[in-house]
């Protein structure tokens, strides 16, 4: 039996984040951003999807003068994407 995958995490910009996250603790935007390919504003939408869903948490600050977007995996984020890996098992 097919379990529902998670449309959440079925995106794929999406479930690149949380894919770098599971195993980095955090990383800011720009390198998100460079490991995604991601355009900035499509980016931050999708981050905005995944903060309000609880998956991962976002801190915003500045280093130095420059505005730094920082996210990190929260345990409903972890638990959301072993949770998804599992289903796509039960397609095989």
């Amino acid at each position: 039996m097919f379990k529902d995958l998670d449309p959440l995490l079925h995106s794929q910009l999406r479930l690149a984040v949380v894919s770098i996250l599971i195993t980095a603790e955090e990383a800011d935007f720009v390198y998100l951003r460079e490991k995604t390919g991601s355009t900035a504003g499509n980016l931050s939408v999708q981050i905005d999807k995944l903060s309000e869903a609880g998956y991962i948490e976002v801190d915003k600050g500045y280093s130095g003068k420059r505005p730094k977007t920082t996210c990190r995996l929260t345990p409903q984020g972890r638990k959301a994407f072993e949770d998804y890996i599992e289903a796509l098992k039960s397609y095989f």
